[in-house]
């Protein structure tokens, strides 16, 4: 099974898992071996999956403000573990590729073979929920053939995705693409950065 194949038959799982409870609180079950890969890649797509729902649930026009509040916090909290499994799984692949050596001309590619997956990972979210959508019987007719031609490309954007993290991979394992990684350094998390968090403590 070539990687991306094994990257969203894990997603899937993880997205499958969610919606046996179909809570944001629920407890994730990692099926896989800690400090591997494809343990990583459950975390990350669970991680997703549930911050998929919490974006739903904080657009509900009647949300209490301090629910919304939390729920907000709550998100901001989950994109900095997504970037965090992100920055871990590329650290997986460096250490991976640590002794090849790229040709002279080697390319650098515009994203990482982990913000790749972190796409594929969306993507399986995409495809299940607009499967349910194009499915959904209390829908419109017009709304569920909408929703079709839209999974259809979807379907599309999948077979696209996972061939270009394929042949990523091919090509930083020939040498022909240099892989190099840089840290997020996100600032709106960091007291130090913040100038509203730093202005506050300086009170």
């Amino acid at each position: 099974m070539d990687f991306a194949t094994q990257a969203w038959t894990i997603f899937n799982k993880s997205v499958e898992d969610y919606h046996i409870t179909d809570h944001v609180d629920t407890v994730p079950e990692n099926h896989f071996e800690n400090d591997s890969l494809e343990h990583l890649l459950y975390s990350k797509n669970w991680i997703d999956t549930v911050q998929w729902h919490l974006e739903d649930i904080i657009r509900d026009e009647n949300i209490e403000p301090a629910d919304a509040l939390a729920i907000k916090r709550r998100i901001d909290k989950s994109n900095q573990q997504r970037t965090d499994l992100v920055e871990f799984i590329d650290s997986w692949f460096l250490n991976k590729y640590k002794e090849i050596v790229p040709k002279t001309d080697a390319k650098i590619n515009t994203e990482t073979v982990a913000w790749a997956i972190d796409r594929l990972s969306i993507l399986a979210l995409k495809i299940y929920h607009m499967a349910l959508e194009a499915n959904r019987i209390s829908a419109t007719e017009d709304h569920r053939i909408t929703c079709k031609q839209k999974l259809n490309v979807l379907e599309e954007q999948k077979v696209d995705l996972m061939t270009s993290i394929n042949q990523l991979l091919s090509d930083i394992e020939s040498g022909n693409v240099k892989m190099k990684v840089y840290k997020q350094m996100k600032m709106y998390n960091d007291d130090s950065l913040n100038p509203v968090l730093y202005a506050k403590a300086k009170k």
